[in-house]
């Protein structure tokens, strides 16, 4: 079966719309032209590839730590999205409630935008996440985790580690940080999205240099705790991305038809509640 014909769930994309939410005056970056992706035109975008459900994600470029596009694309969206928000460190119960309550199934941390110094202060926060059993989605590049994973490892809370941890591919499989990626499986709560190729690829589509990093991590992790995301619309791609080359470059990579039906469908529908 094609991929195209297959069911699935975009587990990592980011609604954009300043027409109809003002990006605030304090993010460092505020998309435009063809990053501006709105909750209609994803969803015509879903439509037409056979995408039933999705993960948008919060960005801090333009919105930061302002959900209020987030969460009306969820509600827009008649079951179909759940969302990962962007909070402070110091976010109430109550807020993180309200939230769940509003179809958010995580809260993000970007290491990559804030440093990990940023998260060193979280423990109470990560506590809350696992109690509500809310996703903390980590961000992070290099051997960043390394940093991460002590106060990761030190909670209860369910992780979900963005665009394949970011390696360096030069620096092969071996590298610190990935390998304490890979370590994350004996958390037993520990999931990991194939996505964002482009962010850490030193090549052009189909970014090759990146598939031996996509191979271990379906090897340890196995499809049942493997995601994938488009990462759509693209914001500040280095080339031109294209949703139908970046499906076909899941299934080159995950030839078995059975295999990608828990990639795409079976692990994302059972871990967002879809």
């Amino acid at each position: 079966m094609s991929i195209f014909d297959q069911p699935k769930i975009d587990c990592h994309n980011h609604i954009l719309d300043p027409a109809g939410f003002a990006y605030g005056t304090d993010t460092p970056y505020s998309p435009s032209g063809h990053e501006i992706g709105t909750a209609a035109q994803f969803a015509a975008v879903r439509e037409v590839y056979g995408v039933r459900h999705a993960l948008i994600v919060g960005p801090n470029s333009g919105y930061n730590e302002d959900n209020r596009c987030l969460l009306d694309a969820i509600a827009r969206s008649n079951g179909g999205c759940r969302g990962i928000a962007v909070v402070p460190n110091q976010v109430s119960r109550a807020e993180l409630e309200r939230l769940k309550a509003a179809g958010i199934a995580g809260v993000a941390f970007n290491a990559t935008y804030h440093s990990v110094a940023h998260y060193l202060d979280t423990t109470a926060l990560l506590q809350m996440l696992a109690e509500l059993d809310l996703f903390v989605q980590v961000q992070v590049e290099g051997d960043q985790l390394l940093e991460l994973a002590p106060l990761l490892l030190a909670s209860r809370v369910r992780i979900l580690i963005d665009h394949c941890g970011r390696p360096v591919p030069e620096l092969g499989l071996n590298q610190p940080g990935f390998q304490a990626l890979l370590s994350l499986t004996d958390t037993g709560r520990c999931f990991v999205k194939l996505s964002g190729q482009a962010k850490f690829s030193r090549q052009s589509y189909p970014w090759d240099d990146t598939r031996p990093f996509v191979q271990a991590l379906l090897q340890a992790f196995t499809p049942d705790a493997c995601i994938w995301g488009s990462d759509w619309p693209f914001l500040r791609a280095p080339e031109r991305m294209d949703y139908g080359l970046l499906l076909k470059l899941l299934e080159e990579l995950i030839p078995d038809t059975d295999d990608r039906h828990r990639v795409l469908w079976q692990t994302p529908r059972q871990l967002l509640g879809f």
